[in-house]
């Protein structure tokens, strides 16, 4: 069978043996889909046009095509099979747009040394490099590309099925390629010859680091989520853009508090500081940690990836054409895209904003109900398939099953910022630091995120969004040995809160996943 792929004004022509899904012969052909669902039909982002022998349309994609895009000859990859000669046009993508990482770090002083070495943090979403000299602290160059590892599922959990399904091995290459990629970017960047980097420092979550090194995650999938290896050490990974460079993988507290918040604490300070004081990092993993009296707890929430535009209807990364503001001026409904291009879909802090002007204008009630009447803005109203939605901009359609989405999201965040303080015996108002890390977070509306109850309203005027501080942390460790040491303590002293089986959490789980209607 003969399938042709249109990618962009390019055309490929490659043999495929025997029925497949789509996704799997283009895949075959070198031209692999993100599947955020891991292929399982359930979040529609694989979709291409496709003509020729291809089997009848499933369940899956009458479920999520509207009528025009299957009038449009769109199909779900992932779920239409190839039969015989077929030809297919693939969507097309912007670059990635540049993410945030200047952090708002602690002050220190770097040890005497020359030469350069690189940090990564490996995110769920999105890897990301710098390049430091060594001799002043600069950073030289900096580099980030989205995780490969998407096309194996949109969150830790569904990497961890497809390891444990024998993905393992496809995984660690598809993110050691994606680093030899980015380390090759900041020596043509800078003009630093990879061979004399010394040393690159990795950070990420448990999960990350574990598929990273083809380690068995077995241990990671099933209680009592014992890590079987929490790093903090220098492990035998070489990369030909780095050849010299030696690998040194962060220390992890747990199977699901990893390095990534090891170094986003150390570059926040909050380990050292006298004052009570609240560190999030807004993802997937909603990762929490909280310092008072001398004592640390942390713990992770299984938040989802819908508050990153992944599991959303039109969901997507900060590519361009995502919304990522939305706002009213004047009672008239605004949208900024990335790159200032047409609505293509939209994005996490476009997520966020979404939700919480639909609450602001009374077209969602306080259970998380898209009203069809009963506001000012139901010519915006549409629907998605057999789904009731709301239209931002001219293309974006925000639905009701993303609003639940994004419920459940908020809810295990909130519920989880909750549980640690109801540990260490307080309030919100009590905490005196309020610290967001992570891209994404450096992108939200803080006000916004409040509004939907993402943290309790008391914390906004407390908020510093601090950028990548992972990243920042791991660069930490490059400029002063006994960072590495500390970074060790802060590990160890972390103690995990485990909310799966807190009947606090619990409670507190279903009471934020209500919403509270604010005043325009």
């Amino acid at each position: 069978m003969k399938l042709t792929v249109w990618n962009g004004k390019t055309k490929q022509v490659c043999t495929v043996s025997e029925e497949m899904y789509l996704s799997e012969a283009l895949a075959q052909c070198g031209m692999p889909l993100d599947l955020p669902c891991a292929g399982n039909g359930r979040c529609g982002k694989c979709r291409v046009t496709a003509k020729g022998s291809l089997s009848p349309l499933s369940s899956e994609e009458k479920k999520l095509l509207t009528e025009e895009d299957i009038a449009a000859g769109i199909r779900l990859s992932c779920r239409t099979r190839i039969t015989g000669d077929a030809e297919v046009v693939l969507q097309q993508k912007s670059d990635i747009s540049i993410i945030q990482t200047d952090a708002v770090s602690r002050s220190f002083e770097r040890d005497e040394a020359t030469g350069y070495s690189a940090a990564v943090d490996i995110g769920t979403t999105t890897v990301a490099a710098v390049l430091i000299d060594l001799s002043s602290g600069e950073e030289l160059a900096y580099a980030c590309e989205q995780n490969p590892q998407e096309k194996f599922g949109a969150d830790v959990i569904s990497r961890i099925e497809r390891s444990l399904d024998g993905d393992g091995p496809a995984m660690a290459e598809a993110v050691q390629q994606c680093i030899e990629r980015l380390l090759t970017e900041l020596s043509q960047k800078s003009g630093v010859a990879g061979e004399i980097f010394q040393r690159v420092v990795i950070t990420g979550n448990t999960t990350m680091l574990y598929l990273l090194t083809n380690r068995d995650v077995d241990c990671l999938s099933h209680a009592p989520f014992d890590a079987d290896e929490l790093f903090g050490k220098t492990v035998p990974l070489r990369f030909t853009a780095a050849p010299n460079a030696e690998c040194y993988l962060t220390r992890c507290n747990s199977a699901f508090v990893g390095g990534d918040i090891t170094t986003a604490v150390l570059a926040s300070g909050i380990a050292e500081d006298t004052k009570t004081a609240l560190l999030i990092d807004v993802g997937t993993n909603g990762e929490i940690a909280l310092i008072h009296n001398g004592k640390m707890y942390c713990s992770s929430t299984a938040a989802g990836p819908a508050l990153e535009g992944a599991g959303i209807y039109m969901g997507m990364s900060a590519l361009g054409g995502a919304i990522r503001r939305i706002w009213l001026d004047e009672n008239e409904i605004k949208t900024e895209t990335v790159g200032d291009l047409p609505d293509a879909g939209i994005c996490g802090s476009g997520v966020i904003d979404a939700v919480a002007l639909l609450l602001k204008i009374g077209a969602v009630d306080e259970t998380g109900l898209l009203l069809e009447e009963d506001h000012s803005y139901t010519d915006h109203m549409d629907e998605a398939g057999s789904t009731l939605a709301f239209r931002f901009g001219k293309n974006t359609l925000f639905t009701q099953k993303d609003i639940r989405a994004v419920q459940l999201a908020k809810a295990a965040i909130c519920a989880g910022i909750c549980t640690l303080l109801h540990e260490a015996g307080l309030t919100p108002e009590k905490v005196e630091r309020f610290v967001i890390a992570g891209g994404f977070g450096s992108h939200i509306s803080v006000e916004n995120a409040a509004v939907i109850g993402l943290f309790p309203k008391e914390l906004v005027q407390k908020a510093e969004v601090l950028g990548n501080a992972a990243l920042e942390g791991a660069a930490m460790l490059l400029q002063k040995k006994s960072f590495y040491t500390e970074a060790e303590q802060i590990a160890e002293r972390m103690e995990t809160v485990d909310l799966s089986s807190n009947p606090y959490f619990s409670d507190q789980y279903m009471e934020s996943m209500m919403f509270e209607i604010p005043e325009l």
